[in-house]
């Protein structure tokens, strides 16, 4: 079960969606998702306390028809169990600005090209506290 599934979101061009929330004790990742569909998602942002070989990293890809894309790595992990944080996500048409709670910005293309994502989808080791398009 998601932690949180909004369908027909509209997320547009020109928008920015915040997201509060609380990582869970021993988390072992979270995922926020903007997608078109659950097999297109235009931008995977993936913060791994320790998954995957990653530990402490934060990681951006996208997904087309079920195909992952080149991986990229933050330049920091400010997140913290039990701690909370705030994300930000600019939708730029060309790309995507994700600001992470040390005010680092990391720029991930928008590589599916659309400018609306109708679905965002957050997952694993979080809760949400707060959620906003504007």
């Amino acid at each position: 079960m998601r932690v949180l599934t909004l369908m027909d979101a509209s997320f547009n061009v020109g928008e920015t969606l915040t997201i509060t929330g609380v990582p869970k004790p021993n988390a072992k990742n979270f995922i926020v998702n903007i997608c078109s569909s659950d097999s297109d998602i235009a931008l995977h942002v993936n913060p791994r306390f320790n998954h995957n070989d990653d530990i402490r990293k934060v990681v951006f890809n996208s997904c087309q028809g079920g195909t992952w894309g080149k991986w990229s790595y933050g330049q920091s992990f400010p997140f913290e169990e039990g701690k909370e944080f705030e994300i930000s996500i600019e939708f730029k048409s060309a790309e995507f600005l994700v600001i992470l709670p040390d005010d680092s910005v990391s720029r991930f293309p928008n590589r599916l090209g659309a400018e609306i994502y109708p679905m965002i989808f957050v997952d694993e080791d979080v809760r949400i506290t707060s959620f906003k398009i504007k």
